[in-house]
């Protein structure tokens, strides 16, 4: 479990005690809208607000006015129309939600989803021209599109028309289509620029529909447009905080036989539908269908009517992401074991892997798991023959879209942004590309770059959590992209238990100050990872959840980080300390020399933890998690001193190596044949002399 920097908002009392008088607020939502800015009754409101009278005028969009024009034109004149999309959730359910409409409107319509392995992303000219030669006469991309200027041109010359529905970030030139509709353009005024794409959609059925039909639209639509603003990460403010309430409240009781049977294969037709159920469960396995090559399969369950089809198609996506899921894990530990021989933790910047035919579509996502793992950039290629596809994620303070420039010399194709990209290699150029990459990062990430951040709105008491209060900050939902889940902290609370949940997946905790006693959850962690162990006094970061289990509701800690407190810091500091007394040959107490001097049992329980848990000859660990590890598995008194002095007898026996820095040890088994005489080892030796000398000094006097 990496180290985590805490960042804990500075309580502001009157500003929390004025806007809980103010606006009924209870005093744990008042401190986190505090925390965040939002400090002032009028913040606060415009902030929360999620009335439909927050949508704004689909009209204010640039291009809008001839996008109506053109597509109802077409209408009319009875013209096949292909609504041309993406294969990620935004762009399934924009794609749906379009076609949809367009259907109920008696047009002649089809939809276009490109193939993510063999075509990739946008328009493309033999797909244009396969929907030309169909009979097609209007192409409406859908979260796509902007920057497709070279391939509108050639829809032009072909006598298609396009309209542009999209969301991305525009380029200096626009391409030549009848509208372009996007939030993003830089002559747009649009008063919110964060729509997903199939936000932008949705708009643009408003403006068809006019305002009279406001709430028909919404009631028709909503529940696809919240699934795929919260599944493309989108700030969940102004408009998009609208959408997704409606939506969430829409999706609970859907008439979408594709969403319906989705949410039942998928396990959670009965739970309370939030922001975290879509992306964490619907989500995947939506976006499962796009990354395994059929994101066809996603798009006809969302457009089915019948229940049995739809029933299918949902069973099958579920499958699929299985099968991803497995590609994944396959991928995953095919990297863990290269890293486990070649990743220096205290040296290596960025991790740069390769394998043989990697399935293209789960390699950014394993990008990513391991990025998380790591705390630093990484980039995984998938290799087929004599060229390489890869897929990259970073850290916040590193751009991964620079660093591919700085090394593009190497790269047949690169794109992206900040924290994510993807790249085309030649084989040939594998080890030049990693070696520059890899120098780059050591250039421009320092240490304090790769430590993960977490973000605290309040420190509190434990008598500051009741059901109550936690029911009041469901006000604050949805949660999301620029309206993260509340996290609170409590200080030196004492692990009363740890139990080991989901096969040693997870963690169950019982934390307990003064006479309050809470269950935790530490998910994503196992045993051998956990930082703390029983008996520790420790500070927990947390959110708050009301847990629902045969008719009973409890209160859990849901853990976002977990540490010691400053009282066991300031004691592994203390023996930390006489023990640098003892490497420098300063004088000690008899007392001292007693706590650094291991016995026989103390020894043999350091080695055997150290053999059970080294991978690959190694073993990287915070110093003060290795000590008390020890220490509870053995039932022996291992403290921080004691623990280096054994580390040091083992050395000059020549079984390890060790160094220390930024609190790891970083331990390497050595190859030795027989049996080590750790008897004649100067460091026992020099203690035991010590405790000679300290006694016959105390007799002397």
């Amino acid at each position: 479990m990496k180290s985590k920097k805490w960042n804990i908002a500075r309580p502001n009392i009157g500003a929390i005690r004025s806007l809980a008088k103010t606006c009924g607020y209870a005093p744990l939502t008042a401190a986190v809208l505090c925390a965040r800015g939002l400090d002032t009754p009028e913040k606060a409101q415009t902030f929360l607000a999620h009335d439909l009278s927050g949508l704004h005028d689909p009209f204010l969009l640039p291009d809008m006015h001839a996008a109506v024009e053109a597509i109802d034109n077409a209408i009319a004149n009875g013209e096949h129309i292909a609504v041309f999309g993406d294969y990620d959730v935004d762009g399934i359910t924009s794609t749906c939600v379009l076609v949809r409409y367009l259907k109920s409107r008696g047009a002649a319509c089809r939809y276009y989803i490109p193939d993510r392995l063999s075509e990739g992303y946008g328009l493309n000219k033999p797909a244009l021209l396969k929907l030309r030669d169909s009979g097609v006469s209007m192409v409406i991309t859908v979260d796509s599109g902007i920057t497709a200027v070279e391939e509108i041109a050639y829809a032009n010359e072909i006598g298609l028309k396009v309209v542009v529905t999209d969301h991305h970030e525009c380029k200096d030139d626009l391409p030549d289509a009848a509208a372009v509709v996007n939030p993003k353009r830089t002559d747009s005024t649009y008063p919110f620029k964060d729509l997903a794409g199939v936000g932008v959609v949705f708009k643009l059925v408003c403006a068809l529909e006019g305002p009279e039909n406001l709430e028909q639209v919404v009631t028709t639509y909503l529940d696809l447009v919240a699934v795929g603003t919260i599944a493309d990460v989108m700030r969940l403010q102004g408009e998009n905080r609208v959408i997704v309430t409606y939506g969430l409240l829409l999706l609970q009781q859907t008439d979408n036989p594709g969403l319906r049977m989705l949410m039942r294969e998928a396990g959670v037709e009965t739970r309370r539908m939030t922001a975290s159920v879509v992306s964490f469960t619907l989500a995947p396995r939506i976006n499962a269908a796009g990354r395994m090559g059929c994101a066809d399969e996603a798009a006809q369950l969302f457009l089915t009517d019948s229940p049995s089809h739809a029933q299918e198609i949902a069973a099958l996506l579920c499958c699929q992401n299985k099968e991803r899921q497995n590609a994944e894990n396959e991928i995953l530990r095919q990297a863990y074991e290269v890293l486990q021989k070649e990743y220096d933790p205290q040296e290596d910047r960025m991790i740069v892997l390769w394998g043989e035919n990697w399935h293209h579509g789960v390699i950014g996502i394993v990008s990513s798991r391991i990025s998380d793992r790591y705390g630093c950039p990484t980039v995984l290629i998938s290799l087929d023959g004599d060229q390489g596809k890869g897929s990259g994620r970073s850290v916040n303070g590193f751009n991964l879209f620079e660093a591919l420039e700085d090394s593009s010399q190497y790269l047949e194709k690169f794109g992206g942004h900040a924290l994510a990209a993807g790249l085309t290699i030649s084989r040939d150029m594998l080890p030049a590309f990693k070696q520059s990459i890899c120098a780059y990062a050591k250039k421009n990430i320092t240490e304090e770059d790769l430590m993960p951040v977490i973000n605290i709105d309040c420190l509190i008491s434990p008598d500051d959590i009741s059901m109550e209060s936690i029911r009041e900050l469901g006000i604050l939902e949805p949660y999301g992209m620029g309206n993260r889940e509340p996290i609170f902290a409590i200080r030196e609370m004492t692990v009363e238990e740890i139990t080991p949940i989901s096969s040693d997946r997870h963690l169950k905790m019982s934390l307990v100050k003064g006479n309050r006693r809470f269950t935790a959850m530490l998910f994503g962690t196992g045993s051998g990872g956990c930082p703390v162990v029983q008996g520790d006094i420790v500070d927990a970061a947390f959110s708050l959840e009301i847990n629902h289990f045969r008719n009973q509701q409890t209160i859990q800690l849901m853990l976002k980080d977990i540490r010691l407190s400053d009282c066991e810091l300031e004691r592994d500091h203390y023996f930390l300390s006489v023990y640098s007394h003892f490497i420098n040959g300063e004088s000690l107490t008899d007392s001292q020399v007693n706590q650094l001097y291991p016995n026989r049992p103390d020894l043999v329980a350091v080695w055997r933890h150290i053999i059970s848990q080294a991978e690959d000859k190694k073993l990287t660990a915070p110093y003060n998690t290795l000590s008390r590890r020890i220490s509870y598995e053995s039932r022996q008194l291992i403290n921080i001193g004691k623990l280096f002095v054994c580390l040091d007898v083992f050395s000059e026996s020549r079984l390890l190596n060790y160094h220390f820095k930024n609190n790891l040890l970083y331990i390497r088994i050595l190859p030795f044949q027989g049996k080590a005489d750790i008897t004649k080892s100067v460091v026992l030796a020099t203690l035991r002399h010590r405790k000679r000398q300290s006694k016959a000094e105390q007799q002397s006097g």
